[in-house]
């Protein structure tokens, strides 16, 4: 019987080849397949590794995706070990990759990764902006509306958020953060990253609004602060104490006692119970 191969999954070099792990080079060098979202680049990377790829190398970007993804889990099942790769950082974030990870799964297919540079992880850790939670959300939408009204659903995640971009269309990605989030929400632009003209802008929407109008190059990473709390509430209607009356009511409406309502309402407010009560109480108070 036919040993089954397996699906590798490997992060490359941001820019820099020597950030290149040794399983990466390892497998490069002994993959019966290299699916690689450019095969000039990887060809180019092998070069600069001093490393020859005995596999046979085939294209696996975008376009591509669906059909190949068939015919790489066909090899993988009959035997061949799969690497894929993208043009920098792990495959299928952002990245073809996803559909073949989940075909290899319906099939039981062995799959692996090779852990390794990661342009999320990199803007993040350089952004000086909270890492505790954070939110991948890629690409937005390249349409007007669409991004607008994308933007307008984060608009109170509370997490950082972290977005890939175009360089010929940042300029207008920050402009339409700027409108959908305020111009004074914190931010950073991450730009070729462990690249020799490596560069990292910091500062309000408005303020790389600004630094982007004349253009910008290279691969570009975006970190956006998440909403503050009281953003947040102001978002939702909960920094006005009729707003808590109302929510209170409402809760009760649905069957919660008035101390549940109460305390449900503090908790999504961030407020003391106690100015809760106080504005029920209040509202209740006979006019005089």
């Amino acid at each position: 019987m036919e040993e089954t191969g397996r699906i590798m999954l490997a992060a490359t070099p941001l820019g820099h080849p020597g950030d290149a792990s040794a399983r990466l080079i390892e497998a490069l060098a002994s993959a019966d397949v290299v699916a690689a979202e450019d095969t000039r680049r990887v060809r180019r990377l092998a070069s600069d590794l001093g490393v020859t790829i005995s596999g046979r190398i085939v294209s696996f970007y975008d376009a591509v995706e669906r059909e190949r993804s068939t015919e790489l889990a066909d090899a993988a099942e009959g035997g061949a070990d799969v690497l894929v790769v993208s043009d920098a950082g792990m495959p299928a974030v952002s990245d073809p990759g996803y559909r073949l990870v989940a075909l290899a799964v319906e099939r039981g297919l062995p799959v692996t990764v090779l852990p390794g540079p990661s342009a999320v992880l990199a803007a993040l850790a350089l952004s000086g902006l909270p890492v505790d939670r954070f939110c991948f959300e890629g690409f937005l939408p390249r349409k007007g509306g669409e991004r607008a009204t994308r933007i307008a659903q984060l608009a109170t995640e509370p997490r950082t958020m972290v977005f890939f971009e175009a360089p010929h269309r940042l300029a207008p990605m920050l402009s339409a953060l700027m409108e959908g989030l305020g111009p004074d929400r914190p931010a950073a632009v991450c730009r070729e990253l462990t690249k020799t003209y490596e560069e990292v802008r910091r500062g309000s929407l408005s303020d790389l609004v600004t630094w982007a109008a004349d253009g910008v190059r290279g691969e570009i990473t975006v970190v956006v602060s998440g909403a503050s709390d009281t953003e947040v509430r102001h978002a939702a209607g909960l920094d006005d104490p009729q707003a808590w009356v109302a929510a209170v009511r409402l809760a009760e409406d649905r069957g919660a006692t008035r101390k549940e309502a109460i305390a449900e309402v503090a908790r999504r407010a961030g407020i003391p119970k106690r100015e809760v009560y106080d504005a029920v109480v209040k509202s209740s108070a006979p006019r005089k």
